[in-house]
């Protein structure tokens, strides 16, 4: 019998794929990460319609998820090797004639460093928070009254209070909407880091129009089938120009920063630029 075992180590099989082709001899290590975290991610929109008891569970299933998935890119992508077998050239009398081999583009190519997404979002998300304020100032009296909405997307029942409590402010309340706030501004600035390079050529078209228009009508959708009470207080047309306020924010300081390349097939410690043993 052949002895098909791998002459290198599986360690040193993924840093050569990871320096010359990436996964040409390997391939990412089956994890159940993806699977939990999107278990738990179902959980915790299932608490917007059910209980904080289903809530709870989603966390702590969520974050299982996130951790297992973690750790199988970090501060290393683990990586299993391909048997020799299933990369040997098949034995046949006729081959089909190969043509010269060619890297295969990536777009995009080069995108923008995480955190310039993340600050991005960040300042996005003081924009978006400015335009939703004054409507609240404008059309309510009230600079509390688009925060406690939001609080109402994620917790039952806020929606059923008078405008009295929506126009009062809520300590509880205020310190879950800049939660909720803060991190739908850290992943859609994240979004735009990805996604403008793919419009290089109208990189602000893209980002003050294109994607607010979109997430503007993936939040109707949303409400409309989660909470459709909530509907009674927005006002679109100022929703959709805070999203605009977001975009054009967020979307000129991406655009005007310098890209990095893509870096495919690199793990998640070299594509962060960590230094890990004297190495970067």
């Amino acid at each position: 019998m052949t002895d098909h075992t791998p002459s290198h180590s599986t360690a040193e099989s993924a840093q050569d794929g990871a320096d010359r082709v990436p996964y040409a001899k390997a391939i990412p290590e089956p994890t159940s990460g993806p699977l939990v975290t999107a278990a738990g991610v179902t959980l915790v929109a299932a608490a917007l319609v059910t209980n904080l008891w289903v809530l709870a569970c989603g966390v702590v299933i969520l974050v299982v998820g996130l951790v297992v998935w973690f750790r199988s890119v970090f501060p290393q992508e683990r990586l299993e090797e391909i048997p020799a077998r299933a990369h040997a050239a098949p034995e046949a009398d006729f081959r089909v004639p190969v043509r010269e081999a060619r890297e295969r583009p990536s777009y995009p190519a080069e995108v923008h460093p995480m955190n310039v997404g993340i600050r991005g979002g960040l300042l996005g998300g003081a924009a978006m928070a400015v335009v939703a304020c004054t409507w609240g100032v404008v059309t309510h009296g009230s600079v509390w009254m688009p925060i406690n909405l939001l609080v109402g997307v994620l917790i039952p029942g806020v929606e059923g209070s008078d405008l009295e409590t929506l126009r009062a402010f809520h300590g509880g309340w205020f310190a879950v909407a800049v939660v909720i706030h803060l991190l739908l501004s850290l992943a859609v600035g994240a979004l735009y880091s990805t996604a403008l390079p793919i419009a290089a050529n109208r990189p602000l078209l893209a980002g003050a129009v294109v994607i607010p228009v979109i997430m503007s009508g993936v939040v109707w959708a949303t409400i409309a089938t989660v909470n459709p009470a909530l509907q009674d207080y927005i006002s679109w047309p100022w929703f959709i120009a805070s999203q605009v306020a977001f975009g054009i924010a967020c979307g000129w300081w991406t655009s005007t920063r310098e890209r990095v390349p893509a870096m495919r097939g690199r793990s998640l410690a070299q594509r962060l630029g960590i230094e890990r043993g004297g190495e970067s």
